[in-house]
């Protein structure tokens, strides 16, 4: 893997040089410029392979966190908890242009939505691409077939920079070609509706479905990454239809039901092109994926991969890993809200499981009881970070072992020195996005019914991944196959926490089988920046509150009493005797102390009170650490200082971004206006 992105200075230096062609009074003979630039496929896979990174960004570069996986910084999400107030996704309208990419907090608006930003820069470079390409084949460098290829490129990237500019904002402005610096009327058009947006987007995908290449190298776009995204994308449009068909924001946009039916098809026909292929298979155990250092997995699963080795580029590296690596503390992490989403391994939720210490939330029990992937996401036991509980999900499974035994760690493991590489686009999205683009066809539209066929070729396909030798070894299992019609019956589909939620409001509880997919997505997503798309186009961003979901200020499940290994200086302290347990610790065998004199009066759980009739957890008043009550310390870990975020993030309005100040003004500048959004006037 020789590729590892190491284009994208390239590619900007081409782009930079292309930028001065108007100054020039004679054909340079040494540098790229727009007259000599467009002359090969070589030069036309540099162009675009410049800027992979800021679409298939895996664990970014350095501390790079924008889309990156959460254990960092990064998504906000209903899954992930911190310590004190839970930051704000955006409660006021940000006054300047923050949205252009050389702001360095431009970054934290991007990982939190997920989405894209108020930046039409990427826009103008496929339209320009597109452009060149025309050229090209009337000048013969390009046969039907790589023009048509590099064409499906170009339409593929543009879609998809659409469609994360519409997830952010709904109805943007549309260009399908270049424009000039002098042409002022152009540069400022008003918004369009999203419906004829995501219209635009849907024929750019259909065009790269048919003449994208199969297979154009390793890890180069390809039909199946085309297939994979854009499903997403159209998935992300489809649903957002039915469960927001009520906002405010969607009523400039006309044929939303037909369209939300039409999306959907689409959705479930680009990922089927992948499934129907027959390449890729669920045939590599979950932490490979995410934790193989320096090169690509032979694993076909992945449809597109990005590897980290220094010894190839000295800046591909990145800081996730050292997060996940037990030595450094995860200020956020998973919360109660989302151990209770995980399946036990019988295929049931933990309110109905049979299998024996099922109703048990000791994560040394849950990474034998749940679904493989708990134990492959977590640490077994209380940890260091603000919930206790501990994401080791993205490294292999050598570099926790380095802190388990207070050992120094090598530098591919540490610090913004990590070199393990990430599964940009893999199977399992495909199978899922078809799966639930197939039942909500089934469920909204009187499509075809869902079979057991369906199911075992994406959401059972899934459970029977590999397991490996640590799994094994710890008496994990596989989780049960879904069988058709028999379904759970989950106390949580129909929650108070779900009825607070603008998709439950709008369409009702969703059916068993919806919900079954989605558990399925939250387990297999963990963190990866998906959680938050989902909420968002379910309608369910009303879960980030606290008020709504107390379960998202409730950490994992402690028994800080026995988790200790008290000194005999700790224990005197404390007035107690010198303390050892038989359980396992972390961190050199010193353990997850939190129960120290420093700690009186700060360190807090709610206990376990018993079950209600439906099954469902019923938690006990918090009890709060006095120096004397040890016995006591036992239940579901309150974050230090937690409080719930501001209401104002779950208004309806927040399901979209505003339109910065800086944008309205140029537009009134130029004698032009452009709407705000709904809620943000």
């Amino acid at each position: 893997m020789k590729k590892l992105f190491n284009i994208f200075a390239i590619g900007i230096l081409a782009l930079s040089a292309m930028s001065c062609n108007d100054y020039l009074d004679r054909e340079s003979k040494t540098t790229m410029n727009d007259n000599n630039y467009w002359t090969s496929e070589n030069n036309l896979r540099l162009f675009v392979q410049g800027v992979y990174g800021s679409y298939f960004n895996g664990y970014s570069d350095n501390w790079g966190a924008v889309y990156a996986p959460g254990v960092y910084t990064g998504e906000m999400s209903d899954d992930r908890t911190t310590t004190g107030t839970q930051p704000n996704i955006l409660i006021s309208v940000p006054a300047d242009n923050w949205y252009r990419a050389e702001l360095p907090y431009r970054g934290y608006w991007l990982q939190r939505r997920g989405s894209g930003p108020w930046n039409l820069a990427y826009v103008r470079k496929w339209n320009l691409l597109l452009e060149r390409l025309e050229t090209m084949k009337e000048k013969g460098i390009l046969n039907d077939e790589a023009y048509g290829h590099w064409v499906g490129v170009a339409r593929f990237f543009r879609g998809w920079e659409y469609s994360r500019f519409v997830e952010s904002f709904g109805d943007v402005p549309y260009y399908d070609h270049t424009i000039t610096a002098e042409d002022i009327d152009a540069q400022f058009i008003p918004r369009s509706p999203r419906s004829e947006v995501m219209t635009k987007v849907m024929e750019d995908f259909d065009y790269a479905i048919e003449h994208v290449r199969a297979n154009d190298g390793t890890d180069y776009v390809n039909k199946y990454v085309v297939g994979t995204i854009a499903s997403r994308c159209l998935l992300f449009e489809g649903t957002w239809y039915i469960y927001h068909k009520n906002d405010p924001a969607l009523q400039t946009s006309s044929n939303t039901q037909a369209l939300a039916k039409t999306f959907l098809e689409k959705a479930r026909d680009y990922a089927g092109v992948v499934i129907s292929s027959g390449a890729f298979k669920f045939d590599t155990d979950f932490r490979t994926l995410f934790g193989t250092l320096y090169s690509r997995p032979s694993s076909k699963e992945i449809i597109l991969y990005r590897a980290y080795n220094k010894s190839v580029q000295s800046a591909s590296q990145h800081c996730i890993a050292s997060y996940s690596n037990g030595a450094e503390s995860q200020a956020a992490s998973g919360n109660l809200s989302t151990l209770k989403a995980w399946l036990c391994n019988d295929g049931q939720p933990y309110a109905t499981t049979t299998v024996a210490n099922g109703d048990s939330w000791r994560l040394q029990d849950m990474v034998v009881t749940r679904d493989p992937r708990f134990e492959a996401t977590f640490w077994d036991e209380p940890k260091n970070s603000g919930t206790g509980l501990y994401c080791e999900k993205f490294i292999d499974r050598i570099g926790p072992t380095y802190a388990y035994n207070g050992q120094s760690r090598p530098t591919c493991y540490g610090s913004d020195t990590n070199e393990n590489g990430y599964p940009c686009v893999r199977y399992a999205e495909t199978v899922l996005n078809w799966i639930e683009a197939k039942a909500e066809l089934a469920d909204k539209f009187g499509g075809a019914a869902i079979t057991q066929a369906d199911l075992d070729a994406s959401i059972n396909a899934l459970r029977d991944r590999p397991l490996d030798a640590t799994a094994t070894a710890k008496g994990v299992k596989k989780t049960a196959h879904l069988t058709l019609g028999n379904y759970p019956n989950d106390p949580e589909r129909t929650s108070a926490a779900q009825m607070s939620t603008l998709g439950y409001k709008t369409v009702g509880a969703v059916s068993p089988l919806l919900w079954e997919i989605r558990r399925e997505r939250r387990m297999e997503f963990f963190l990866e920046q998906y959680r938050i798309l989902d909420i968002r186009r379910w309608g369910q961003l009303e879960l980030m509150l606290g008020a709504n979901n107390p379960d998202l200020l409730i950490g994992g499940y402690v028994e800080l009493d026995l988790s200790a290994t008290l000194t005999a200086s700790q224990a005197a302290e404390l007035g107690r005797d010198a303390q050892t347990t038989n359980l396992k610790k972390t961190l050199n065998n010193q353990g997850y102390n939190l129960l120290t004199k420093g700690n009186i009066g700060k360190v807090k759980v709610m206990p376990i009170e018993g079950t209600n009739a439906d099954g469902s957890l019923k938690l006990g008043p918090v009890v709060t650490f006095d120096g004397n009550n040890w016995a006591s310390m036992r239940g579901f870990l309150v974050p230090n200082n937690v409080s719930d975020r501001d209401a104002a993030n779950v208004l309806l309005r927040n399901y979209l971004e505003p339109v910065c100040g800086q944008v309205i003004d140029q537009y009134k500048e130029k004698g032009k206006e452009i709407t705000q959004n709904a809620g943000w006037e």
